[in-house]
């Protein structure tokens, strides 16, 4: 079997060990091949789990990566271009943003005062940090739970990291 057709069980995670993951998932560099080489891994693996996703990366508002699995459809794009705004405005994943205002006994709808047609504080979007620079881009999937699609994108970057 190969390792990147299984996917953990995605625990319920806290505002700590949210801050925890973005914290070491921290690159060297993001080039376009980098974008390339993680956006393939996402789709081995999404391919693997017959995952009905779409893949975005971006690296400033270039986009450098996008797949569409079978199964997705163009709302997962729309999902995307929403949870890509809450990291381009908060320099934090789509999931922590959601999860503090949780924390706080509210919504990030609730709260926030930005549009919801607009912005989602939902699982799936995360930023890419470079050790020096600081958040350059962001990596998104959407078409799983918000969660699931929170540790897919947190998978690929630790086994990225790792290669």
């Amino acid at each position: 079997m190969n390792t990147l057709d299984t996917m953990k069980p995605v625990p319920h995670l806290s505002v700590d060990e949210i801050v925890e993951q973005e914290r070491r998932l921290t690159l060297r560099r993001f080039t376009h091949s980098d974008a390339w080489a993680l956006g393939s891994m996402l789709v081995e693996m999404a391919h693997l789990r017959e995952a009905p996703v779409a893949i975005d990366i971006r690296r400033g508002t270039q986009q450098l990566f996008h797949a569409a699995l079978p199964g997705s459809s163009a709302d997962n794009d729309a999902w995307i271009d929403r949870k890509r705004r809450v990291v381009e405005r908060y320099g934090e994943s789509s999931y922590l943003v959601g999860a503090r205002h949780r924390a706080r006994g509210t919504t990030f709808e609730e709260s926030s005062r930005l549009d919801p047609d607009r912005y989602a504080a939902h699982g799936g979007s995360f930023p890419i940090t470079v050790a020096g620079a600081g958040v350059v881009g962001s990596i998104t999937v959407s078409g799983l739970p918000q969660a699931e699609d929170h540790a897919m994108v947190v998978e690929a970057l630790e086994r990225f990291i790792a290669t």
